[in-house]
């Protein structure tokens, strides 16, 4: 699972190392974004790379209620081409949702102490996810609402001592083919959907609890303990 995320690059950066061109909207360092927050997405729009902030939690197109998004934060690989939710979104929605770090919680007996995955640079990378539209009304606004998953795969080798999944996280190589809505081979696809091949990716350091909370959204929840 993917439960919480960082994105503390500046817009510069990521517009930069995803070649998008433009965004019309502002962006600040967060330290913990969590599910039914925006966060920038990148899809296909016009024929050209587009990043906005989506909702996180994919509300179905036929979704009654927005709540069902809270549920839908990630979407497994292993069925994700199958499942109601996200088998159209799969296969003309896909998108790239930048990070620069991610959570995930290890049990250590009856607590679970809160891990930071990283680069050693902090350098952004691709979280491989899906994009839809509902219409439908949040908080008493009514309007067409764009909300976004997170694919998780298996754990590779450097994280299954964490958890037993991860994000699943696309090469540069990889994101034209991804993000192409005209492409709709579903085997090629589904072969794209592997753990990280790289056992030394990341870095993972011992976190404070501060991250459990959402409200808690500064630079002390990344720091290292012990």
């Amino acid at each position: 699972m993917c439960g919480r995320y960082t994105l503390r690059s500046r817009l510069n950066r990521i517009l930069d190392q995803f070649a998008v061109e433009t965004a019309d909207f502002e962006w600040t360092p967060r330290y913990n974004i969590a599910p039914t927050q925006n966060a920038p997405v990148i899809y296909m729009e016009g024929g050209e790379r587009t990043i906005a902030p989506l909702r996180w939690g994919l509300i179905p197109s036929w979704a009654k209620e927005a709540s069902i998004g809270a549920r839908m934060i990630n979407a497994r690989g292993e069925t994700v081409a199958e499942k109601p939710a996200f088998r159209a979104a799969f296969k003309r929605r896909r998108c790239l949702a930048p990070a620069d770090g991610y959570y995930e919680w290890k049990k250590e007996g009856t607590k679970k102490q809160p891990c930071f995955f990283h680069l050693a640079d902090d350098q952004p990378f691709a979280l491989a996810g899906l994009w839809e539209e509902w219409n439908g009304e949040i908080k008493g606004e009514t309007k067409r609402w764009r909300s976004f998953t997170i694919i998780t795969t298996d754990a590779n080798p450097q994280t299954a001592a964490i958890h037993d999944r991860m994000p699943l996280i696309l090469g540069e190589s990889q994101w034209d083919l991804w993000l192409d809505p005209e492409f709709e081979d579903k085997t090629q696809l589904q072969a794209m959907i592997q753990p990280l091949a790289d056992d030394d990716f990341f870095e993972i350091d011992a976190v404070s609890t501060q991250v459990n909370s959402p409200k808690n959204d500064s630079a002390e929840c990344v720091v290292p303990i012990g």
